[in-house]
């Protein structure tokens, strides 16, 4: 299993980034998917997750509204649009592929992590 997450970067408070994460087939035909991330001396936290269909979509609360997690299973491809951004959305970000088919907020719950891609915001 390798997830390769990108499209992290450095933004300005209140822009937008997208991004994108790709992994195998057998991933995007089977499982669940997931954004998390850990902050500068911060625990790694839940952002989004969608299930395999895209019908089950749960946000964070510090999210919702402002960042949209989407993904096209035909190219094996899962997104977080980022939107109004924040000085504490400044993180490394990780997709993750869940044990089932269905949504999860528990990292626990998720049996492979990309490799992070730093997002920063700028006040």
């Amino acid at each position: 299993v390798q997830l390769q997450a990108s499209g992290g970067g450095l933004v300005q408070a209140g822009g937008s980034l997208r991004l994108s994460c790709t992994g195998s087939d057998v991933t995007f035909r089977t499982f669940g998917m997931g954004w998390f991330r850990q902050g500068p001396g911060k625990e790694r936290e839940f952002v989004a997750s969608i299930s395999l269909s895209g019908k089950n979509i749960l946000y964070a609360d510090s999210v919702k509204g402002r960042f949209t997690i989407s993904r096209d299973n035909a190219k094996n491809t899962l997104s977080l649009q980022m939107n109004g951004v924040k000085p504490e959305d400044t993180a490394v970000y990780y997709c993750a592929r869940s044990l089932g088919a269905d949504v999860s907020t528990r990292a626990h719950l998720y049996s492979a992590w990309g490799q992070g891609t730093l997002v920063t915001v700028s006040s």
